[in-house]
């Protein structure tokens, strides 16, 4: 099997419920609207770069139960490879629980379950597929480890393989041996707030200066992702590159970053944009994030096209 998109991270199914607005702490609201949908990191990244075209294959895990299997007819459906997406008796499968206001914003609770067991043994019996691929994508939804010896692994390979790593959700740390395996590294304002030890990442400055720690850290190019404005990025060269995001309404935000990271993806690994310049490709992730936003849901809510 090979495929020009492989991405090595999560499964979730999300229990979204929509409200008015977000409850404080020890507040009971009421809901508005409640959808099960599919959803987890990495998967999102893998469905938005199969729904664009990519040939996508996920190397992920699932539990042995009910959201396990209807996991594997939808990553089916949307033709991402399952080749590589084991089941586990040890742990129940993934799960999200969504919360989503009027104002598109939205608070997340994740319970990793068999995400947890995606280990070594399943990358490395993965390595072929590795090995084929033009674009790899990492999130932090699954060991830090396995995401280590997957990096390790495609270093050793020796090939021209993009790697992507989405520092998310959230870390105040991550050794300094990752970063150097790293081409693109991306996070949001908070995770960069959180891994960097700033006080504020909101403003375009703010962001270059974040893009900026990271490339001193060793990755190739730091990326920081500002939401509805849009997208920092700074390379070897040293210059910060401020790509904007074009004006929407939104109506749910959960999975933006996702449909920009799966987007990016598929755009480096296609062969007949390779004429294309890298801001130009960041520039049409943008806008597929941003028409994501303008409908409910995740996974559901990506485009078929740029």
């Amino acid at each position: 099997m090979t495929a020009s998109v492989v991405v090595v991270g999560s499964c979730m199914t999300d229990l979204i419920s929509y409200v008015p607005v977000l409850p404080k702490g020890g507040e009971t609201v009421h809901g508005t609207k409640f959808m099960v949908g599919f959803g987890g990191k990495g998967a999102n990244q893998a469905v938005m770069a199969a729904k664009l075209g990519a040939k996508t294959a996920l190397v992920a895990k699932l539990g042995t139960d009910t959201f396990g299997d209807n996991y594997i007819e939808n990553l089916k459906n949307v033709g991402v490879d399952i080749t590589h997406v084991g089941r586990v008796e040890s742990a129940a499968s993934g799960v999200a629980t969504i919360t989503v206001d009027n104002q598109a914003e939205n608070c997340i609770v994740i319970v990793g379950g068999a995400n947890n067991e995606l280990d070594d043994e399943a990358v490395n019996q993965a390595k072929s597929l590795l090995a084929s691929s033009k674009v790899v994508v990492f999130q932090q939804e699954i060991p830090l480890s396995t995401n280590l010896t997957a990096l390790k692994l495609i270093k050793s390979l020796n090939k021209d393989i993009t790697t992507i790593y989405n520092a998310a959700p959230a870390t105040d740390s991550l050794p300094d041996e990752l970063y150097k395996l790293v081409d693109i590294f991306c996070v949001n304002e908070s995770e960069a707030e959180k891994l960097l030890g700033l006080e504020s990442v909101n403003s375009v400055e703010e962001a270059s200066n974040a893009a900026g720690l990271l490339r001193k850290k060793g990755c190739k190019m730091g990326m920081v992702t500002l939401g509805a404005n849009g997208v920092i990025y700074q390379d070897g060269s040293g210059e910060n590159v401020h790509v904007p995001c074009p004006k929407v309404k939104a109506v749910d935000t959960t999975g933006a970053g996702d449909a920009f990271i799966g987007s990016l993806a598929c755009l480096l690994a296609d062969e007949s944009l390779k004429g294309r310049s890298f801001q130009r490709k960041v520039e049409v992730a943008c806008s597929v994030a941003s028409q994501s936003v303008t409908k409910l849901g995740t996974q559901s809510s990506y485009p078929t096209s740029y």
